[in-house]
């Protein structure tokens, strides 16, 4: 299984991890430098939830953070919502 998110297709990407040492000139120092470069991964923050598929059918799905808090994903509802008696209602 790939470290892909399976909504969206968000996967690693490479960058770079940059280091600096130094005093920034405006809090009295010299300035900041870079000391070194070196590469890194960039990776998503993915989770395995319980969907609810839209046929009705339900599955196990590796998702990225930003599709769930988006909506793109229907987590699933283990326990209807508790609702109040009818009667209960119209007082």
């Amino acid at each position: 299984m790939a470290k892909q998110c399976e909504i969206c297709g968000k996967k690693p990407a490479l960058g770079n991890q940059i280091t600096h040492r130094g005093k920034a000139k405006y809090l009295g120092g010299v300035g900041t430098k870079v000391t070194g470069i070196s590469r890194r991964k960039f990776r998503p923050n993915l989770q395995q939830v319980h969907v609810t598929m839209p046929n009705g059918g339900r599955t196990t799905m590796r998702v990225c953070t930003q599709c769930i808090r988006s909506g793109a994903v229907a987590k699933r509802v283990y326990q209807k919502p508790f609702k109040l008696p009818k009667a209960a209602e119209a007082k």
